[in-house]
This record gives C-alpha cells, sequence and structure tokens, in this order.
C-alpha cells in the first residue's frame, strides 16, 4: 500500500491532476481545458435523420462529445452521412464511434468521426467465461493476436488524426485477463495498459482512458489504481481520463449512483471528461452532468494546514469498512459492523412523528441531539488529543461551520482519530434553511460528499442536512447508502442507458420490472439491452434481463444464461419465475397509508 500511496492522488486536499491535452476534432480534453460533458445517442445507427436529430438535440443542451453506436462495419458506414448532415446543420461536436468486438468496424469509423472507442476486454475477443491456466507463452500469443487486430487502427487513427479511447468495463473484461488478474480492478487496468502500450509502440498518444463499471466502489478504486500506475510508468504517462459509471440507472437511484462515482473522482482531481448513464433520454443527462462538474469545481478548495506526509487510515486501493468500537444510542448500537445508521435532527423528527409508519423502510434511527455527538475539528491538535484520551466510546463528527469541504475534513478525522470512536458523516457542514434549493444540486452534493467516504470505508453513520424536507431528507439517505453499497433495504438495479445496440425500450422495460419486482428487499436484478456488458454485469447481479435478439430476451442466474430466446411480452412475468425457482421471492406487503 505505501509504495503505490506515493503515486495516489493527495487525499486532503483538492489538486486537479495534470495530463497532457488531447485533441478531439475542435474539442481539448485534459491539459488546461474545463471537464468536458459527454453523452450518446440512442436511436438506429442506420436511421441517418434520427441519429442527425439526437445529435443536434444533445449539442443544443450542451454536450460537448456524442457518441455513437458502430456494431458492424455495415452500421459504421451509416456514421459517414451522419457527420455529413451533423456538419452541414453548423454544428462542429466532435463524433465518437463505440466499438465493440469489430475491428473491421473500427477501421471503417476512423474514417468518419472525430474518435473511436475501443474495449480492451472485447476488442478482436469473444468473452466465453472460459477458466484456463495462461502459460507465459500462451499469454504472449493471445496478446500477438491482439497486436495483429488493434495496430491498423492505431495507424489509422494516428495518419486522420483522430482520438482514441481505451475503455475498459468491469462487466466485459476478456478471458485472458480474468484468468491472470481476476475480476478486479487490478485487472481492469492492466487490460487497458496493453492497449496503451501498443498505442506508444508506434507513437501514438492521442487516446484517453476509462475504467467504468457499475460498482462505485469498483470504480473509484480502478481509476486510482490507475492514476498510481500511469505515475509510476513516467511522467509522459499522463494521459486524460475519462469517467462514468456504467448501468447506474434511472431516477434518483441512477443520479446518486453517479454522483458517488463521478463525483467523488473529481473531488479528488481525476478526471477530464465525463458521461452520465442513465437510462433514459440522454439530453437528461447532460443537466446532471453539468451540476457534477460544477459541483467539482466549487469544493475545490484547500483543507489548510500541511497534511502531505500523513498517511490515509483507509486503503483507497481496496475497500475496507473503518473498524471502531460500538456505541449505543437507545436501542440503536452504532460502529464496528453494525448497520450504517440514518440519524436525523430533533427538528426533523418531530415533524415526521406521527406519520412514521407512512416512512416504509424511510425511518429515522438516532436523532442527533440525543446521541452525545461529540464535535471536534479535525484540524485541531487539543481536541483531537481529548477525544483520543476518553476513556467511554463517543460517537465523533465534524463541527458545523468550519472552513473545510466535507470529503478531505472527514478524511482527515479518520485518520487522526482513534479508531475507539465511531464517525458520524455529514453531507454538508452547514444545515440549509432553503426550502427552495434545487433538490438535484442537494442530492448530487449529498451523494458525491457521502458516497466517497463510505467508498472509503470511512463512517458508520449519516446525517444529511442539506436537504430542508423532513421525509426527502430520510428518503435522500437511505438511498445513498443503498447506491454506495452500504446498506441493501430494497430491491437493487443495474440498468443500462439506451443506445443504438439496445434490443428493447430500456426505459420501459426497466420501469415494468421495478414495478413487479420492487418489494424484493436485497434482490439485485441487471437490466441490459444487449450483450456487451450483460454477461460480465451478471457476475454481481442475482438475476438479469438482457436483449439477445430483436424481441427476444434472455434471462441469467449470475452470469449464466438459463432462458433464452423469450418473447418480449413474456419476459417479466418469465423473470418472476425464475425468481420464485431459486426461493428468492416474497409476496409484497400491503401498503400503509395514513391520513398526514
Amino acid at each position: 500500500m505505501s509504495e503505490l500511496l506515493q503515486y495516489c492522488p493527495d487525499l486532503f486536499s483538492y489538486q486537479r491532476r495534470e495530463s497532457r491535452e488531447v485533441m478531439v476534432g475542435d474539442v481539448g480534453i485534459g491539459g488546461d481545458n474545463p471537464i468536458r460533458i459527454q453523452s450518446m445517442i440512442t436511436s438506429d445507427t442506420r436511421d441517418v435523420e434520427a441519429s442527425v436529430g439526437q445529435v443536434l438535440g444533445l449539442a443544443e443542451a450542451g454536450c460537448e462529445i456524442v457518441r455513437i453506436t458502430a456494431q458492424t462495419r455495415k452500421y459504421a458506414e451509416f456514421l459517414k452521412p451522419i457527420s455529413e448532415q451533423v456538419r452541414a446543420a453548423g454544428v462542429t461536436v466532435p463524433l465518437v464511434a463505440d466499438i465493440h468486438f469489430k475491428p473491421d468496424a473500427a477501421m471503417e469509423a476512423a474514417k468518419w468521426v472525430e474518435k473511436v472507442r475501443v474495449n480492451p476486454g472485447n476488442y478482436a475477443d469473444k468473452k466465453k467465461f472460459e477458466v484456463r491456466e495462461y502459460t507465459d507463452e500462451q499469454y504472449a500469443e493471445e496478446l500477438e493476436r491482439i497486436r495483429e487486430q488493434f495496430v491498423p487502427l492505431v495507424e489509422l487513427c494516428k495518419e486522420k488524426g483522430r482520438a482514441m479511447r481505451i475503455g475498459t468495463n468491469h462487466g466485459s473484461l476478456s478471458d485472458r485477463i480474468m484468468n491472470r488478474y481476476g475480476d478486479t480492478p487490478l485487472g481492469m487496468v492492466e487490460s487497458a495498459l496493453e492497449f496503451a502500450r501498443l498505442a506508444r509502440e508506434f507513437d501514438y498518444h492521442n487516446f484517453v482512458f476509462s475504467m467504468k463499471a457499475s460498482n462505485p466502489k469498483v470504480m473509484i478504486e480502478a481509476y486510482r489504481l490507475l492514476v498510481a500506475r500511469l505515475y509510476a510508468e513516467g511522467a509522459d504517462w499522463n494521459y486524460p481520463l475519462h469517467l462514468g459509471v456504467t448501468e447506474a440507472g434511472d431516477g434518483e437511484d441512477g443520479r446518486i449512483k453517479s454522483a458517488i462515482g463521478i463525483g467523488s473522482l473529481l473531488a479528488d482531481g481525476v478526471g477530464d471528461t465525463i458521461r452520465v448513464s442513465l437510462t433514459e433520454d440522454a439530453v437528461h443527462e447532460i443537466p446532471v452532468a453539468k451540476a457534477l462538474v460544477k459541483s467539482s469545481a466549487q469544493s475545490a478548495q484547500p483543507v489548510g494546514g500541511d497534511y502531505q506526509g500523513l498517511e490515509p487510515s483507509w486503503n483507497p486501493f481496496s475497500y475496507e469498512r473503518r473498524r471502531t468500537g460500538v456505541v449505543t444510542c437507545g436501542e440503536v448500537a452504532v460502529g464496528r459492523t453494525e448497520l450504517m445508521r440514518v440519524f436525523t435532527s430533533r427538528e426533523k423528527y418531530e415533524a415526521v412523528k406521527h406519520k412514521l409508519a407512512g416512512l416504509g423502510d424511510f425511518q429515522p434511527e438516532v436523532v442527533y441531539e440525543n446521541a452525545n455527538v461529540l464535535e471536534i475539528d479535525p484540524r485541531n491538535d487539543e481536541e483531537i488529543s481529548a477525544a483520543d484520551a476518553l476513556t467511554e466510546r463517543r460517537i465523533v463528527t465534524v463541527r458545523d461551520g468550519i472552513e473545510m469541504e466535507v470529503i478531505p475534513a472527514f478524511r482527515l478525522l479518520a485518520s487522526r482519530l482513534q479508531k475507539q470512536h465511531p464517525i458520524l458523516l455529514k453531507d454538508v457542514l452547514s444545515p440549509s434553511a432553503d426550502s427552495q434549493k434545487d433538490f438535484l444540486d442537494t442530492l448530487l452534493v449529498a451523494s458525491k460528499n457521502l458516497g466517497s467516504l463510505i467508498c472509503d470505508g470511512i463512517g458508520d453513520a449519516i446525517l444529511v442536512q442539506g436537504e430542508v424536507a423532513p421525509g426527502q431528507s430520510l428518503r435522500l439517505s437511505y438511498n445513498i447508502l443503498q447506491a454506495a453499497g452500504a446498506r441493501i433495504f430494497k430491491t437493487d438495479y443495474v440498468a443500462c442507458p439506451s443506445c443504438g445496440r439496445t434490443l428493447f425500450d430500456l426505459q420501459d422495460t426497466t420501469q415494468n420490472i421495478r414495478a413487479a419486482t420492487g418489494h424484493l428487499k436485497g434482490v439485485r436484478i441487471a437490466v441490459m439491452g444487449c450483450i456487451v456488458n450483460g454477461p460480465g454485469e451478471m457476475a454481481d447481479a442475482d438475476f438479469g434481463y438482457v436483449g439477445g435478439a430483436p424481441g427476444k430476451i434472455n434471462l441469467y442466474v449470475g452470469k449464466q444464461p438459463v432462458k433464452f430466446n423469450i418473447p418480449e411480452a413474456e419476459a417479466v412475468d418469465r423473470l418472476v419465475d425464475l425468481i420464485k425457482e431459486h426461493d428468492r421471492w416474497f409476496d409484497a406487503p400491503e401498503r400503509v397509508t395514513e391520513e398526514v
């Protein structure tokens, strides 16, 4: 850990990672450029009129780079008229071809668009989930086969001045990588570096990296590990980074999960371009991305004091919850291996106590003013020493009103405080009194701050202060814990954003699946439009619903397909039957309604 830490971003004060500039058409990524916002159209690439319309709509909404899928060479040929018509409309937004499996599609796409995204996990590879031991010679043979397919694209992109994204996805690592490194952040990084080394052999440097995953913890660890590895490789490995949480989902859940993954890395100064992947119309991604970029800019404040020599109390490259003692608040235990608890203020509790039954799972567990919480400034040596000298365990938090950003403040507290004391996290250090505040901003800030710390393994309870509405602040608290994987209290969904590869209506289907299964607490269901990431992401899900062919659905248990070519009209019912077959089904409880 200590060897890698010297290459890790400064975790106690903001400093944007320095990177070289990569040009995508006329748009610069990295260097001194602002953080760029990307999205992806959802229309069939062969429908030129619809594709052009969606590109123009995204550009008008403020999207700076637009991605289009190109499943095959034939699909890639349609990028030519799409590009021509977009330019004829006076729009210069760069276009990116999204390539999976097909090197010939990449070669065709590079003729017409400014950037090509390749996935090292499936470029010229077929994922078979084979378990085998690769000898060094066999592994080298695999790399030579990749070289033969990838180098022509590198040479073409260099010749035409095209950019490239070497984009690893957690859900689609190759069998070669899986068998040598496992389904891990390290495997994601090694997969990307193999392709980057080939590009550098031909003096091609106009590329960016990405390390996308549906699990924010995995995503954060992978990017941190990549940054450390790039620093270790040398100063000229300073390539820009594209951030994204893949298969984030829709609604509040999708926004919260995106803010945890993307927002926490931006808060660390990591990331040069972002895409928020929502299972919604693509234009809805842009306001969320803009708000995340704005939030990261506002939080770029120094901690104060010199903590460069302070080693974090957690491993930034591998999740482990901070070990503490336990403090009892009434009937609720806080700390150690207990569930992460949800606190609320006395004022908010008084506002909702008459309708607790109607709040369902969103219950306040501890009233802050009743918990004897110790408030300290983590920069103050005397206050830290006094807390450590206590003979009894106390719940400790950062005092409101101090001039520190939330994430570095609690990281500093966790690194300086003895582990006997549980820590209560806050989303902001000044309770809001503004009832007109935009809920999206509140949601993103709370998710970024709390989610980042939870993914670091810091915290035993949370208190949302930035949202005035009592019920809404409780709902937000629980949804953040769920998205960060800290406390599963409802069905967990992994849903990909729609794109031109999608074989069914993702938005309607996701809502139908939610309606049928939303009461299955603790069950994780993946909804995937196609097979690009589907089988890989099934590894993190209990059950999967994946487009196999137009109008046909394949159902998975874990990463294993078990039902094939089910007519779409029957597929949700068949998914319910599959859940019942595996004894994970229970009937939904009757809803409690109250006069409020």
